[in-house]
């Protein structure tokens, strides 16, 4: 306490002190971002399912200093861009999160379609597994090149990225993969099979006898 809080009589000291606890400008815009980025986070996890309900008391701290900076005067230059910068940012994520949620309350839009594709691919049945033989990867690229487009075809269904997956890649760790697998089985070529289980791909290896 300071002696100008000291000094004054006691309902006054009181408001004095609140008054220097209160956080600066640049404090409550950093509370701010923070606040946003967690409620976009925190939102992500409820449309995920992972959260039973939205987080609405993030967003209603979020809007409380939105509201308290809105009537600052005496915001500077810098300050008020990056206030309207953090309020454009979290309309735009309200009004999305607005809209997703209308859709899955009456059962369309992009939600909809996702929880459809999960649904089916939860009921489909199983894919039949898909075997190749091989002697020799390093020359016998047309059965290599069928294994990789089988693999491609059962990871995409499962949702995976295979954009950094090249043909070349998976030919150079087959080819030493069945050298690896048929000195070590002692055989003269190896069977591959690709396959799904538990909506995951299943790629395996053994040897051919």
């Amino acid at each position: 306490m300071n002696e100008k809080q000291q000094a004054a009589p006691s309902g006054v000291r009181k408001m004095l002190v609140e008054r220097d606890a209160q956080p600066t400008i640049d404090e409550q815009l950093v509370r701010l971002e923070d606040d946003v980025r967690k409620l976009k986070v925190e939102f992500d996890i409820y449309f995920n399912g992972s959260s039973k309900r939205p987080p609405y008391d993030t967003k209603g701290r979020v809007e409380t200093i939105i509201k308290r900076l809105a009537d600052e005067r005496q915001l500077t230059y810098a300050q008020r861009y990056q206030y309207n910068s953090l309020v454009a940012r979290y309309t735009s994520f309200r009004d999305l999160w607005r809209r997703t949620i209308q859709d899955r309350e009456e059962g369309r839009g992009a939600y909809a379609q996702r929880a459809k594709a999960k649904q089916e691919q939860e009921t489909a049945p199983a894919p039949e597994r898909t075997t190749f033989v091989c002697a020799d990867a390093r020359t016998d690229v047309p059965t290599v090149k069928n294994l990789y487009d089988k693999l491609i075809e059962a990871k995409r269904q499962c949702g995976e990225n295979v954009d950094d997956f090249s043909f070349a890649q998976f030919h150079r760790m087959l080819a030493q993969k069945t050298e690896t697998l048929k000195e070590r089985l002692g055989c003269e070529r190896v069977s591959y099979s690709v396959g799904l289980e538990g909506g995951r791909v299943q790629f395996k290896a053994k040897a051919d006898k």
